[in-house]
């Protein structure tokens, strides 16, 4: 027991704008549930007081506003399909996300 739950999830960086930077990794969910841990990174919910951006998570030591969610199996994560952005994938989780969520 005392294992803190693990997922891949879709982030993207919402503190430029409404499209940012979007990666899918693991993260690391607090025992409440109301924070996650992504690289050395702690994000707490918005809780619904995300405003104009869509973020749903602000990072606890700079306050910059995410979008995390789960992947799609369809892969079109971004709220804004028409970015040009890459979404990448980590390398850690590429095989499990391809297989799992993907399906291919």
């Amino acid at each position: 027991m005392g294992q803190h739950r693990q997922r891949i999830m879709y982030i993207e960086d919402k503190s430029e704008g409404l499209v940012g930077q979007a990666r899918i990794g693991l993260v690391t969910y607090s025992k409440s549930g109301r924070s996650v841990s992504y690289r050395g990174r702690t994000f707490q919910s918005l809780a619904g007081s995300g405003g104009p951006s869509k973020a749903n998570f602000f990072d606890v030591e700079t306050g910059e506003e995410f979008w995390i969610s789960g992947p799609r199996k369809d892969g079109n994560d971004r709220l804004y399909p028409e970015s040009a952005l890459p979404v990448e994938v980590d390398e850690d989780i590429a095989e499990a996300y391809w297989r799992d969520i993907r399906g291919g």
